[in-house]
């Protein structure tokens, strides 16, 4: 465990030490922002940073953070247990910055995504997490077929490579997907799949 924490610790020196994407011209704001631990069981994974998880040095800071841990909460997690000994992550680890039009932050282009994937697929492999909840549709590309719609993803739970996948919406408050009556139910399902196992791993 001790060199699996090693490891972790570098490869989280190494992000926030990596400039590749500005060096390919991207307006990012670095340092990356990650948090958790190498024991988890669990691993959240966004879609990227935004402004207040930037200047917090923190995943999901603000209110999107605040209705991911509504939802975990239905599912019996609690959010100072969860940060404070589960993992959380994003697709691309630094702020990308706002839109052009200034109207909310910046999606991470295909080549950034590509540029931050080793960091992730590395995340991955040392804390070897039994849950993954990508949370918002880049993060859950990484896992289901791109045709899908969410509507077919979410409440549905995919194995891979021994790991149990569990999506949920992106839970910013400009997504208007979780909003619609029908989407609720299915993020209700989801909820029962994350609290099952929550059971398996944390019985209470």
């Amino acid at each position: 465990m001790a060199d699996l924490s090693e490891k972790l610790f570098a490869l989280h020196q190494s992000m926030k030490k990596c400039r590749a994407c500005l060096e390919e011209g991207y307006e990012i704001y670095p340092p990356a922002v990650v948090s958790g631990l190498v024991s988890a069981q669990f691993m959240t994974i966004g879609q990227a940073p935004g402004i207040t998880e930037q200047e917090a040095g923190r995943p999901f800071n603000a209110g999107s953070g605040k209705r991911l841990f509504d939802w975990l909460g239905r599912a019996g997690i609690e959010e100072d247990w969860f940060r404070s000994t589960q993992y959380m992550t994003s697709v691309t680890k630094c702020y990308p910055g706002r839109q052009p039009s200034g109207s909310g932050d910046r999606v991470p282009g295909r080549r950034e995504q590509e540029l931050c994937r080793p960091f992730l697929d590395w995340e991955i492999e040392i804390v070897d997490p039994r849950v993954i909840i990508p949370i918002g549709r880049l993060a859950i590309n990484l896992f289901y077929p791109k045709k899908l719609k969410l509507q077919e993803i979410i409440a549905t739970r995919l194995e891979v490579s021994g790991r149990w996948v569990i999506p949920l919406p992106h839970s910013s408050g400009a997504s208007r997907w979780h909003q619609l009556e029908d989407n609720r139910r299915l993020i209700d399902q989801a909820i029962t799949l994350i609290r099952e196992q929550r059971e398996q791993y944390f019985p209470q």
